[in-house]
């Protein structure tokens, strides 16, 4: 399969030469939040794309003409480590259930070709399973009932297999021998044999792309010798049949990315190419960037201010990303990926819309009970302190002593900007 790639990087907008051809707009998540991953805008006689949050590849014209955004941080020859990222809020379990969102993949759609080193979902989805596996293996990995057929030797368990016994006994004068259908309780069910399958399809990735495997290399030593009772065989069909269990939540989710990383590869190993091939296949797909930054931020937040940070606390009226719920300074924090807030250092930079929404969860009574408000006295008399943390490559890469210590936004009370770099590839330029 051959495909025309335009390639752009993210916040940004371009002219598109397609005449002749109707492109529309592409929405993240088929358009359930309204949220434009590309915006098509016609001009009279042109036809540009303005570019949002989200980096990935989709098609313009299916088949014809796709499109690739890559990660890169806005006025900056730098391209964002988006994996060292998820890297560093998903060292946090809690955080790992908060990811559902974080991509959006298109996997019934033609696979568009792209050059090796654009590949930034199968790193993304290896990561995020390796985490999860992590902790179903910390937990314990469930035991359950499974079938087994085997060729027993002068007994009888469960149900004959009367076909397989004729082929395998009977015609070879195997007297004392019946082939058998039973179950066995232990560790080697489909669920577990999956998650090793795809344990085995992780390893033989990451040894082809060492740039990788660096980062991953301890939870595959982690994950693995729990894994040496359980089989490699699997069927994924036999997993339709298998019943969720409450305690073990994890499985869910890294069952789903077992089947999403099985497909990518076709279901077969020895389709992870050597990495010396250039060009690969990958589904559509995009990663939402203000996603991933806010969950970077949480784990900055949780690493500094544990249990007391609550993450999108629901209110009576919304869900503010974050909560510091400290007696001696409550705060309401947000975390904004908009290249406005760095633009211009000396010049009071926010937006509007921002500073509304943020206020309207500092009058929320919803909120303001969780920061420990409870009265009606409490929370007429109180203003809250409203925090935006935004990204700036210029600034460092920790959160400051005091969050309310650092830049006020001037015009209203007790708001305040904190600037913060996220994570970098070395030796990386923009295009």
């Amino acid at each position: 399969m051959s495909n025309h790639l335009e390639t752009v990087r993210e916040h940004k907008q371009i002219d598109l030469a397609c005449e002749g051809v109707e492109v529309s707009d592409i929405f993240f998540q088929d358009n359930k939040k309204n949220e434009r991953c590309i915006q098509v805008l016609y001009g009279r006689e042109s036809l540009s794309l303005k570019m949002s949050y989200f980096i990935g590849a989709d098609w313009l014209v299916k088949n014809q003409q796709a499109i690739y955004v890559a990660p890169k941080i806005n006025n900056s020859v730098q391209e964002v480590d988006y994996l060292g990222m998820l890297q560093s809020c998903l060292t946090h379990g809690s955080i790992a259930k908060n990811t559902k969102d974080l991509y959006y993949i298109k996997l019934n759609e033609p696979f568009i070709e792209i050059d090796q080193q654009m590949d930034l979902l199968t790193p993304l989805l290896i990561m995020q399973f390796l985490q999860i596996l992590k902790s179903l293996v910390k937990k314990g990995l469930k035991q359950s009932y499974y079938k087994v057929e085997r060729n027993l030797n002068s007994r009888i368990k469960g149900k004959v297999l009367i076909a397989h016994n004729i082929k395998k006994n009977v015609v070879r004068n195997k007297v004392t021998n019946t082939f058998c259908s039973y179950e066995e309780f232990g560790l080697d069910s489909i669920e577990n044999r999956v998650l090793k399958h795809t344990l085995s399809f992780v390893r033989r990735y990451l040894s082809q792309y060492p740039e990788y495997l660096g980062s991953m290399k301890y939870l595959i030593d982690y994950c693995t010798p729990t894994f040496e009772s359980v089989s490699d065989e699997v069927n994924l069909h036999e997993l339709k049949a298998v019943k969720r269990n409450s305690f073990y939540k994890e499985y869910q989710e890294a069952l789903k990315l077992s089947k999403i990383i099985l497909k990518r590869f076709g279901y077969h190993i020895s389709e992870i190419q050597h990495s010396t091939v250039e060009k690969i296949l990958v589904p559509p797909f995009w990663i939402d960037m203000s996603k991933l930054f806010e969950l970077y931020i949480l784990g900055l937040l949780k690493d500094k201010y544990g249990d007391k940070i609550l993450y999108q606390a629901e209110g009576t009226y919304g869900e503010p990303d974050y909560l510091l719920v400290d007696d001696i300074e409550p705060i309401i924090i947000d975390a904004k990926y908009r290249p406005i807030y760095q633009e211009d250092k000396n010049v009071n930079t926010f937006i509007i819309k921002d500073i509304r929404q943020i206020s309207g969860y500092a009058r929320d009574v919803g909120i303001l009970d969780k920061l420990g408000y409870h009265t009606v006295e409490e929370q007429s008399s109180s203003v809250v302190s409203c925090v935006v943390i935004y990204t700036d490559q210029d600034e460092g890469d920790k959160l400051p002593n005091s969050l309310t210590a650092g830049k006020s936004i001037k015009g209203f009370t007790k708001f305040y900007k904190v600037p913060i770099s996220v994570p970098v590839l070395k030796n990386q330029t923009a295009e």
